[in-house]
C-alpha cells in the first residue's frame, strides 16, 4: 500500500514456464518523479510470496521473510529453483538444544534472536529510506536552483547593454526591433547590432535592462547561497547514510540505538528552532501538563514511524483516551467482538495518512490487549477519532462507529514501549 498505493496498473504477465506473475507499475517518488515498480506474485508453494521490485529489476521489499539466493531484499530478483516450493522433505531444525536446560528454552532463545534480527532489518530499511528520501529532495532542490540561475542569465550583460542604448541615444540607428550602436566598451569600438522592444524607445529599453540586471544580480547572489546551504545540507546527510550502512553493516544494535537518538533530537532540535528557540529544559506549560495527566492512565509506545501509541487499560481510561485525549485526526483502534484496549494512534499532522506499518503495528496492540489475545489472528475495526460518538447512557467504554476499516493481524506487543 505504502509503495503502490495511487500507482496505475500497465501490464500482467506470466513468466514462461513459471508460477510466476508480474504486475506492471507506474508510479511516483516522494519528490515527484515516475518511477516504474514491479509486483512479483510467486505462486510456488512454500516459497510462495509477493515481491516489490524496483525499475532494475531489484527486490526493495517481501511479503513474508525470504530465503534463497535472487529472493532477499537487495538481490536481483530470480524465480526459486524447480521443486524449492512443492518438495516435502522435512526441514531440519534452525537451533539446538546446545547450553539451554531444555529444547523448548533453545527455541524461545532462537525465535528471540531472530526477532531481535528483524526489527533491527525494519529499523534499518526504514533509515534508509527517510535519508534517501531526503537526499532525493535535496539533489532536485539543487537542479531546480541550478535551472533558476541559469533562466536570470548574466546580469552584467543586462547592465553593458543599458549602458550602451544609452551612450548611443544621439548616433544609433534603428530599423524596427535592430539597432545599431558603438560598443565603446571593446577595442576599437565596432559596430554591433542589438534586439529590442521595437514598440519601446532607447530610453526605455535601457531601463528594462537595468531592471533586469538588479533582478537577475540580486536572484544569483540569493540561489547561490541557498545552493550553498544545499550542499552543506546534502554532504551532512550522505555522511549519515554513509554512517547507518556503517552500523548495519557491523550488525550494531547499541549504534543503532544511538542513531535513533540522533534523529530524535535532530527532530526536537528543528522545532524548538522553529518555534523561536526556546532551551532544552524550559518548564511544561499548563497545556502539557494537563495533557500529560490526562494520559497517565494508559500505555505509551513508539511505532517503527516515530508515531506515539497510546492504549487504555480499563473502561474508564479508554473513555478518557477516545472522548478527552483523542484528537478529531488522530487514529483510533479496537479489536473486533471482543472486549479491550482503546488505542489511540496520535496524528501531529492534521491531513496526513498515518503510514500503513504504524496501523498495522498499532492494531498488533489492539488485539493483545483484548480477550482475543490468545487467538492466531484477530480482527481488529480503524477509523478516525472523528467517526465515533458516545451513546446517551452508554457504559463506560462503548462508543458509536459511523465509519470504520478492518484489519486482520496477530496479536502481539511488538513495539518500544515508552
Amino acid at each position: 500500500r505504502k509503495q503502490l498505493g495511487g500507482a496505475r496498473l500497465l501490464e500482467v504477465s506470466k513468466d514462461e514456464g513459471e508460477r510466476v506473475v508480474r504486475f506492471g507499475f507506474a508510479s511516483y517518488d516522494a519528490v515527484g518523479d515516475a518511477r516504474d515498480l514491479t509486483l512479483i506474485a510467486q505462486l510456488t508453494g512454500r516459497a510462495a510470496n509477493l515481491l516489490l521490485l524496483d525499475a532494475s529489476g531489484r527486490i526493495t521489499d517481501t511479503l513474508r521473510t525470504p530465503h534463497g539466493e535472487g529472493q532477499e531484499i537487495a538481490d536481483i530478483y530470480q524465480p526459486p529453483p524447480r521443486g524449492a516450493g512443492t518438495h516435502t522433505t522435512p526441514k531440519p531444525s534452525p537451533f539446538a538444544q546446545g547450553a539451554h536446560p531444555s529444547l523448548s528454552a533453545a527455541a524461545d532463545a532462537y525465535y528471540r534472536e531472530l526477532e531481535s534480527t528483524r526489527a533491527f532489518d525494519a529499523r534499518a530499511a526504514a533509515h534508509r529510506t527517510r535519508l534517501r528520501t531526503l537526499i532525493e529532495k535535496q539533489k532536485k532542490l539543487r537542479r531546480n536552483l541550478e535551472r533558476d540561475l541559469a533562466t536570470h542569465g548574466d546580469a552584467d550583460a543586462h547592465k553593458r547593454i543599458g549602458d550602451l542604448l544609452l551612450a548611443n541615444i544621439a548616433n544609433a540607428e534603428r530599423r524596427g526591433s535592430l539597432v545599431r550602436v558603438t560598443d565603446y566598451f571593446a577595442e576599437n569600438a565596432p559596430i554591433i547590432e542589438l534586439e529590442i522592444d521595437e514598440h519601446a524607445t532607447l530610453q526605455e529599453e535601457a531601463a528594462r535592462r537595468f531592471a533586469r540586471y538588479t533582478k537577475a544580480k540580486r536572484a544569483a547572489q540569493e540561489t547561490t547561497a541557498r545552493l550553498s546551504e544545499s550542499s552543506a545540507e546534502l554532504a551532512a546527510l550522505e555522511g549519515r547514510q554513509a554512517e547507518l550502512e556503517q552500523i548495519v553493516a557491523a550488525r550494531d544494535a547499541s549504534a543503532l540505538d544511538a542513531y535513533d537518538e540522533q534523529k530524535r533530537g535532530a527532530k526536537g532540535t528543528g522545532a524548538t528552532g522553529a518555534r523561536g528557540g526556546a532551551a532544552q529544559g524550559t518548564p511544561r506549560t499548563k497545556a502539557q501538563a494537563k495533557a500529560a495527566e490526562q494520559t497517565a492512565g494508559a500505555r505509551r509506545y513508539r511505532s517503527s514511524d516515530g508515531y506515539e501509541i497510546l492504549v487504555g487499560r480499563a473502561a474508564r481510561d479508554n473513555d478518557q483516551l477516545t472522548f478527552k485525549v483523542a484528537h478529531a485526526h488522530d487514529l483510533w483502534l479496537h479489536a473486533a467482538d471482543y472486549p479491550g484496549s482503546h488505542v489511540i494512534v496520535r496524528n501531529p499532522a492534521r491531513g496526513a495518512d498515518v503510514p500503513h506499518r504504524t496501523i498495522i503495528e498499532a492494531a498488533q496492540l489492539a488485539a493483545h490487549f483484548s480477550q482475543a489475545k490468545r487467538d492466531a489472528k484477530v480482527s481488529v475495526h480503524y477509523t478516525p477519532r472523528k467517526f465515533l460518538s458516545k451513546p446517551k447512557g452508554a457504559a463506560p467504554g462503548l462508543v458509536r462507529m459511523s465509519s470504520f476499516r478492518t484489519l486482520l493481524v496477530e496479536p502481539r506487543e511488538g513495539v518500544e514501549r515508552i
